[in-house]
């Protein structure tokens, strides 16, 4: 029986965050200061997340994303990807990616290659060294450069950039930054800025659009949509016919919530449906108390049968979810 909702949606896309903590503060994520850390007793230990995700590729999850805050902080990362690359379910071993900033790629890329990593996706809001530590508050622009450098050499593919386009912050390198991506064979895909913003800052009509981004990539190739992205957030467009594309992640002004295949699992083991969910089902409870697989496999069913239509960003009654971006998980 696949994961289906109550609309109809197959989820076979499971995101799990190994760590709130992250090595970065990113203005759009998190306070100069940080947020209170998760209480380390609260955190699944790496056989009880292994377990859950066995659970739900058993139930027909065909991918997983090891997220955080920053997964390379969990110092047994390595052991994660390898246990979960031995997981087995009705089509086969799930295709494990990993969502960084890049900084710990230098000495894990192989490692994590060599685990059963199939690729990556590495934030890149900007290519100034002085943009990059204000946008951070961290200098560590040649050390994410580098740790790019090295999932290239590691063999993993593709490396995907994630870039969030922002108003007077970094929206004049959107050719820049495509053009870097080009010329090193990466994927690209800029991303609108959602509401996860901790100070609940933002403000849809200073938000740079998939159509401004569109915009300034039309200003210097002929953009073609590619394929039909099915469950894909991003649209990709050929540059000039192609073969290099970049991605548009429209989750505000084009939102791809039909199509939405994802289900989050949170590092102190809280399953959340939805990356703006207000409720959330707790998987841990199960965990800790002898509870059976089949008892996991109904937390996941009863998560996914929450779930909502869309996100609902834009609706009146909409509100930002308690939790922060990092504690989420991306």
């Amino acid at each position: 029986m696949t994961l289906s909702d109550s609309f109809g949606r197959v989820h076979s896309d499971l995101r799990i965050s190994l760590t709130d903590r992250c090595s970065l503060r990113c203005t759009y994520c998190m306070p100069a200061d940080g947020v209170p850390w998760l209480p380390r007793d609260s955190m699944l230990s790496t056989e009880e997340l292994v377990r859950v995700a066995r659970v739900g590729v058993e139930a027909g999850i065909r991918a997983i994303r090891l997220t955080g805050g920053e997964p390379l902080l969990r110092p047994d990362v390595v052991d994660v990807v390898a246990a979960l690359a031995a997981l087995r379910g009705p089509h086969g071993a799930p295709e494990l990616s990993l969502t960084t900033n890049a900084l710990r790629l230098p000495e894990l890329a192989a490692p994590l290659r060599e685990a059963g990593l199939s690729r990556v996706n590495i934030s890149l809001d900007t290519l100034r060294p002085d943009r990059f530590k204000e946008l951070t508050r961290r200098d560590k622009f040649d050390e994410t450069i580098a740790g790019i450098e090295a999932a290239r050499e590691a063999g993993l593919s593709p490396i995907k950039l994630n870039t969030v386009a922002m108003y007077g912050v970094n929206d004049d390198e959107i050719v820049d930054l495509a053009r870097f991506a080009v010329e090193r064979g990466l994927h690209l895909r800029f991303i609108e800025q959602m509401p996860l913003d901790p100070g609940h800052t933002w403000d849809r009509q200073r938000m740079v659009t998939a159509g401004d981004i569109i915009a300034a990539l039309e200003a210097e190739w002929t953009l073609t949509p590619a394929e039909d992205r099915g469950s894909a957030p991003a649209q990709r467009y050929l540059l000039d016919g192609g073969p290099a594309t970049v991605g548009v992640i429209a989750s505000v002004t084009a939102p791809f919530c039909g199509a939405c295949d994802r289900l989050r699992l949170t590092a102190d083991g809280q399953l959340r449906n939805c990356l703006f969910a207000r409720t959330e089902t707790d998987v841990r409870a199960a965990l800790r108390s002898g509870g059976t697989d089949a008892q996991i496999d109904a937390a996941i069913r009863e998560c996914l049968a929450g779930k909502k239509a869309g996100h609902g960003i834009g609706d009146p009654e909409f509100r930002q979810p308690d939790r922060p971006m990092s504690a989420i998980g991306g």
